[in-house]
């Protein structure tokens, strides 16, 4: 298990990131959440299989309006209770 959180940039509000982040993540079992920031980024926090997290973020950046121009990547401690994905 790995968990991650990612700043994504570029066109990645108003397009439908955070549905499709939500949708992916409960298509490979990742659990976390993911947020619109004031700057427009997209701050996602995955937890997930090594092989399943790679695989949500494939379909993040296929994604039809979606253009990811940048990410920053930061590695966290697993959470153990969590449950799901959700968006804020």
């Amino acid at each position: 298990m790995i968990r991650r959180r990612i700043v994504f940039y570029g066109t990645v509000q108003g397009v439908g990131f955070r549905w499709r982040a939500r949708h992916a993540a409960a298509l490979y079992g990742c659990t976390g959440w993911c947020r619109n920031e004031w700057d427009g980024s997209v701050t996602m926090e995955i937890q997930g299989d090594e092989k399943d997290v790679p695989r949500v973020l494939s379909a993040l950046e296929n994604g039809r309006f979606i253009e990811v121009t940048r990410m920053e990547t930061y590695g966290l401690e697993i959470r153990e209770d969590e449950r799901g994905f959700r968006t804020e």
